[in-house]
């Protein structure tokens, strides 16, 4: 038992759960691209845009996305080779628990909770914001203590009070002002708390159910997408790319932006867009042939979005000064200011749609992580492993998910929200960077339908490029990391280690 922290799960025992699962198998390669897809293009083309351009990268938003893709691909590939060889549900944590031992599996597991449930809620308030100006558009208007959480509105009427323009906000809302109780103000991001609810309840009912889903708004979005790249491109403005890369400066924090510091961070904000790759990986266990489909979905995804959102970067800061971009719904701001009604109709259609089937794949692939973390018994089973008799899904911790990250995205600023995600997802990147190249020198013969090319330069360049995008992130990023892993730890040791499945049988000296 005193080794046990250090044990790495046998392929035979994940060979063993497969066997046994009773997860429905019904994707295919192109519904796992599908899913990809879907979870890829949300988040960082609709809203992320605008904060990495406004305050990090400027302009060279686009050389952002290069940055963050050319990392993302490194790790790709990685991903692909383990998926191949452990075609099961857990992604990151799974391959860590086969390579790295136990403990390891735990941090990354723990750190993936992190990961998709804060993705999902930045996700929802994203989509609340397109949902509002959506709305807009037929004069329909919530008031504005429903539409966000507390700080966001403190920071609204705060920003609109010093410029003297709070009567403005009375056309963006039916009401600026905001109820109280026992001294306290209230403010509930209502639509963010809504969709999470509805993307729930499709989950519990089944992974066809979601992935035909999915595949519905994945078409819209991306036709969306084309769209705006080719539409936006008649309204370029090539004065607004000019500096390229703004100078460097500090502000009243003692935070540094722009300059090529600046434009590493917007990697490294922007990179949460990337994560969906990562996702399609979760997803193995309903996979119909995964050592095949999961390496094609994860690759083909990537390269897709990666060419999309260059495109759209450039065309965004390009319309528009980074200065002047909008936080909350870029795309939909930057063509109304051109008038172009017909064009914010379409592009909110879009985002609301692709920030739906983002949800749908983020909150899927938490529930899996929890799924296979309970199998080993790392986590209740009771809970976190039970099968609903009907759909075949894990009903209990979908619907456990859904309520808490609802309640994250109806009471936390999206600026907040997203920092806890990046460096979460740059850790896991790394480690299986790290676990697919152990891998390789444990079990060399092991059968490998997809095999990472020239593995020793592709895994050091992705631990090196994903390392140095989380040094660019604020200490805060990492301060908010480490209490998560302290917190994950305590649980471990005194819940998780106890009640390991591969712990007993090593104390059985079955293994």
């Amino acid at each position: 038992m005193s080794n046990q922290i250090w044990a790495r799960k046998p392929v035979s025992m994940f060979e063993e759960d497969q066997k046994n699962s009773k997860l429905n198998k019904v994707l295919g390669k192109w519904g796992l691209t599908a899913m990809g897809i879907g979870a890829v293009i949300g988040a960082g083309i609709f809203v992320l845009t605008g904060l990495a351009a406004r305050e990090y990268a400027g302009p060279a938003l686009a050389v952002s996305f290069i940055i963050a893709g050319i990392g993302c691909a490194f790790a790709a590939l990685c991903y692909a080779e383990f998926a191949s060889l452990l075609p099961v549900e857990g992604s990151a944590y799974a391959y860590s628990y086969a390579t790295m031992g136990e403990f390891f599996a735990w941090i990354i597991g723990w750190d993936l909770i992190l990961e998709y449930a804060m993705a999902s809620a930045s996700v929802a308030v994203g989509w609340s914001g397109y949902l509002g100006k959506f709305l807009a558009l037929f004069n329909i208007h919530l008031p504005l203590w429903l539409m966000h959480d507390h700080a966001t509105v403190t920071r609204i009427l705060n920003e609109a009070t010093s410029k003297g323009v709070i009567g403005d906000l009375s056309n963006q809302y039916s009401s600026i002002d905001v109820p109280s109780f026992m001294g306290f103000n209230i403010a509930f991001n209502l639509p963010a708390f809504f969709i999470i609810m509805i993307v729930t309840a499709i989950l519990v009912k089944g992974i066809k159910e979601a992935a035909n889903t999915n595949l519905i708004m994945v078409a819209v979005k991306v036709a969306v997408i084309l769209f705006v790249i080719i539409v936006g491109s008649f309204f370029i403005d090539t004065n607004n790319w000019v500096p390229f890369i703004p100078e460097r400066y500090i502000d009243a924090s003692g935070h540094g932006h722009y300059g090529w510091m600046g434009v590493l961070s917007g990697a490294a904000y922007v990179f949460f867009a990337y994560i969906g790759f990562d996702a399609v990986s979760t997803q193995a266990g309903e996979a119909k042939n995964p050592q095949k489909s999961v390496p094609f979905g994860i690759i083909v995804s990537l390269i897709v979005c990666t060419i999309l959102y260059i495109l759209v970067a450039l065309v965004l800061t390009g319309m528009i000064s980074y200065k002047e971009i909008d936080l909350e719904a870029p795309l939909s701001a930057v063509f109304a200011s051109y008038n172009l009604g017909f064009a914010v109709f379409i592009i909110s259609i879009a985002a609301i749609a692709g920030l739906t089937s983002v949800l749908l794949v983020m909150l899927l692939g938490q529930s899996r992580v929890f799924y296979a973390m309970s199998r080993d018994g790392l986590l209740p089973k009771s809970t976190f492993g039970e099968l609903h008799n009907k759909f075949k899904t894990p009903y209990k911790a979908t619907i456990l998910t859904g309520v808490v990250v609802a309640f994250i995205s109806a009471l936390t600023p999206i600026e907040d929200i997203a920092k806890l995600v990046n460096i979460g997802t740059l850790l896991a990147f790394i480690l299986v960077c790290i676990a697919v190249w152990i891998m390789r020198v444990k079990e060399p013969d092991r059968p490998r339908p997809f095999k990472t090319p020239y593995l020793p330069v592709v895994a050091t360049l992705g631990i090196l490029s994903n390392l140095a995008m989380m040094l660019s992130l604020e200490l805060v990023n990492w301060l908010r990391l480490v209490a998560w892993l302290a917190i994950g730890c305590i649980i471990y040791f005194a819940y998780s280690k106890r009640h390991s499945l591969l712990g007993k049988r090593l104390k059985e000296n079955k293994l």
